[in-house]
């Protein structure tokens, strides 16, 4: 079957397709506003808690954070820009229990999107929530099913799916302009170089940390204040350095990995890869430290990662170390190589395909972003509400996303057994590897309980 073929099928299954189950909240009342509740109120939840306000369809009524210090600044924000007046709380469960909040997002680190998610559904939410859907894969999966028992919209926050420039872009390449796809590179490259130590401190009496911490293993506490714009705090753990602690995230690949590995799969119309292999380490920013007294990040300074598909190959590169200058500045997306030439979907440059045949103009398309934070949350939010109402599924489903992150947790899973694995994508196990099949979950911490299937 061609691309364009199952592109039809599948948008045409995706636009009649409905949940039955599914209450279509304000379809017949003109003006009304949803109860909608903030879980994490830092930096990208804020962005969010943005345009729910710009919406006009949301009246914030609750939010939540571990930390005083964001949970403040955020109630003062929603006062000053909506009007409304939310109540605060620093226990998701107690917000669900009183509130019964109809919209929740969930921006938290990635080590609490599972559980929250999944109670918040079950309280009767529809649910926002930011990629990558968890720490592991059956977390995820457990988060489908939630997803599906309830009948509520879970959109996850890769915007770059309603991104004008990544849909055209990824027109361009259905349409076959770029000739055949044989081979893909995804990459995010970045400056930086050695690691000091972070001194670990007492947590702050506004934070608490054996809940920040939550299912997670309990690491001595290293931070700074969010509200110092200096950000001397840079690369402690809370509040943004987490992603490079490998106990609350998947570093750069669980990070940045999901946006441009779930774009392959969106423009390639594929589900999961059939090989991984992994590689990487810590060559600039030196062995891992943690002490009582002193701790660094863990996650690897640099990964390359491979994934064998059924008709084409993915390499997946990243390093925090050296920049990009010598490839015309290119420090993020995706090179698809095709028999017409090589099409880079990009961030902030938009999308440019460079013709194999040098004769043929070069052809650009300029980002449309928004800001802050060059993004496009405002389109994924205003496709959220209108699944919602319709029911629906969303542009970025839990069930799509959900494997889109398993791509970037296999790559991590490769990496820390030091060998390639062979994937079974509709079992979502590991072929005749039980070691490796152990990694698709992990212990939580006590009473916290791993969610079930």
């Amino acid at each position: 079957m061609s691309m364009n073929r199952r592109l039809f099928l599948k948008t045409s299954a995706a636009a009649s397709f409905t949940l039955s189950t599914m209450p279509v909240f304000g379809a017949d009342q003109p003006g009304r506003k949803y109860r909608t509740a903030l879980i994490g109120c830092g930096w990208w939840g804020n962005n969010i808690l943005g345009e729910a306000m710009a919406s006009q369809e949301c009246k914030i009524t609750a939010l939540c954070d571990v930390d005083q210090r964001q949970l403040d600044p955020t109630g003062e924000r929603v006062s000053k820009q909506s009007g409304d007046q939310p109540k605060k709380y620093r226990d998701f469960r107690e917000l669900l229990e009183q509130e019964k909040p109809e919209i929740c997002i969930v921006a938290t680190p990635d080590h609490w999107h599972p559980l929250i998610t999944i109670a918040a559904v079950k309280a009767g939410s529809h649910v926002y929530v930011e990629k990558p859907l968890g720490h592991t894969i059956r977390e995820g999966r457990a988060m489908v099913k939630a997803a599906r028992d309830t009948g509520r919209v879970v959109q996850v926050g890769t915007h770059r799916r309603v991104s004008p420039h990544n849909v055209s872009g990824r027109e361009f390449i259905r349409s076959g302009k770029a000739g055949k796809i044989g081979m893909i590179r995804a990459f995010v490259l970045s400056g930086g170089g050695p690691e000091r130590p972070i001194k670990n401190t007492e947590p702050p009496k506004e934070l608490d940390w054996n809940l920040w911490c939550g299912p997670a293993p309990l690491r001595p506490h290293n931070g700074g204040d969010p509200r110092d714009t200096s950000q001397s705090w840079r690369g402690a753990i809370h509040p943004r350095g987490f992603r490079n602690y490998l106990d609350y995230a998947n570093g750069t690949l669980g990070d940045w990995g999901i946006h441009w590995l779930d774009q392959i799969l969106w423009v390639m119309d594929e589900k999961w890869p059939r090989k991984i292999f992994s590689t990487g380490g810590r060559p600039i920013k030196g062995p891992p430290i943690l002490t009582k007294e002193e701790q660094t990040s863990d996650a690897p300074d640099h990964q390359v990662a491979t994934f064998e598909f059924e008709n084409f190959s993915v390499v997946w590169e990243h390093r925090q170390f050296a920049a990009n200058n010598a490839e015309k500045g290119e420090s993020v997306g995706c090179y698809f190589y095709g028999t017409e030439g090589t099409f880079h979907m990009a961030w902030k440059n938009g999308w440019t395909f460079y013709p194999a045949d040098a004769k043929k103009q070069v052809i650009h398309e300029a980002p449309k972003l928004h800001q802050p934070d060059d993004q496009n949350i405002k389109e994924l939010w205003g496709d959220f509400l209108r699944c919602i109402k319709s029911g629906q599924r969303p542009i970025s489903d839990i069930e799509e996303i959900h494997r889109s992150t398993n791509v970037s947790l296999l790559g991590m899973l490769s990496l820390k057994l030091g060998r390639s694995v062979q994937w079974d994508g509709q079992g979502e196990r590991v072929i005749g590897d039980a070691e490796a099949n152990r990694l698709l979950s992990r212990a939580y911490r006590k009473p916290w309980e791993y969610p079930a299937i």
